[in-house]
């Protein structure tokens, strides 16, 4: 078992801040706001776009580099500096954090689950998923094992009907900056060992957001809800962006036009397509696209 570095008990005087995807640019511009020296950001590697050769930053390092950070793709970069009054910051690195930096400077990390459910690395997306009612932002030490850490601050958050993944984070990552600003002002003040059923938050794969017509209304509407849903419409594959629960039955899969609507049978009661995506096409309001696909009544989405 991993001996942790001790955390702080009092303002952190320097601190490495470690992250990647654009959740975690508000911590850092919020560290930097406070005062905080920032002594290096470590982020994942630049990523090729499109079908060309070149590369982007990304979002955490290009805040990095607007606000004159030094910036180092290499996590073992840690290890070079002086550990002394020295504090690791965590959010959504996406990497291993080896025992040997654990062991040197102490580590906090921004959860966004009530843990311990929803370990891993899709919390937000498998709370919607699961018809989770609500939520919780924690901050907590990191530690070897995945998320099992102590937690040192959290809030709790409500997640509503038409939740996003996009809108859901978003509204957590503004009640983490917080807790984050106090800890790294004041130092650890409690910390809490993790109790009840550990659920791990599997990342989210095609056949998460695969739609069967026979499923209810209300998982079809979670899956669409994360991100990406799909079915498929004349063997081809079908995005949907948004859409809403109705109580008009219609046998599973089958699309109808009903007064200047377009839905879609679901277990007790239809789906309303709002938003969808032709594959290789752009999104378009589904009527619009009804009125393009030439619907008849045996009109189907299907499994595959």
């Amino acid at each position: 078992m991993t001996i942790l570095a001790p955390l702080p008990r009092e303002r952190a005087k320097r601190i490495v801040y470690i992250g990647t995807p654009e959740i975690a640019v508000a911590p850092l511009q919020a560290l930097v706001a406070e005062g905080f020296v920032i002594e290096l950001v470590v982020t994942g590697i630049d990523k090729r776009r499109g079908r060309g050769s070149q590369t982007t930053a990304n979002p955490v390092k290009s805040a990095a580099i607007a606000l004159g950070i030094p910036v180092s793709h290499d996590i073992n970069d840690v290890l070079r500096l002086n550990p002394d009054g020295l504090l690791g910051v965590v959010v959504a690195f996406g990497n291993i954090i080896s025992q040997e930096i654990l062991q040197h400077v102490p580590m906090i990390n921004i959860h966004y689950s009530a843990l311990p459910r929803w370990r891993g690395a899709a919390p937000v997306e498998r709370a919607i998923l699961s018809g989770d009612t609500t939520t919780a932002v924690c901050i907590i030490q990191v530690a070897e094992q995945l998320d099992a850490g102590d937690v040192l601050a959290s809030a709790s958050c409500a997640i509503q009907e038409n939740d996003s993944v996009e809108t859901l984070r978003n509204r957590l990552g503004q009640l983490a900056l917080p807790l984050l600003i106090s800890i790294c002002s004041n130092g650890v003040t409690e910390q809490i060992a993790q109790t009840g059923e550990i659920v791990v938050a599997r990342k989210i794969t095609a056949q998460d957001l695969a739609i069967n017509w026979s499923s209810s209304c209300e998982q079809i509407l979670r899956q669409i809800r994360v991100g990406n849903a799909f079915t498929f419409f004349d063997g081809k594959r079908f995005k949907i962006h948004e859409a809403t629960k109705t109580s008009v039955s219609l046998p599973s899969g089958v699309i109808s036009e009903q007064d200047g609507n377009v839905l879609v049978g679901a277990h007790e009661g239809s789906v309303r397509l709002v938003i969808v995506q032709p594959e290789g096409k752009p999104r378009v309001l589904a009527t619009d696209w009804a009125r393009g696909a030439r619907l008849s009544n045996t009109s189907s989405f299907s499994h595959r």
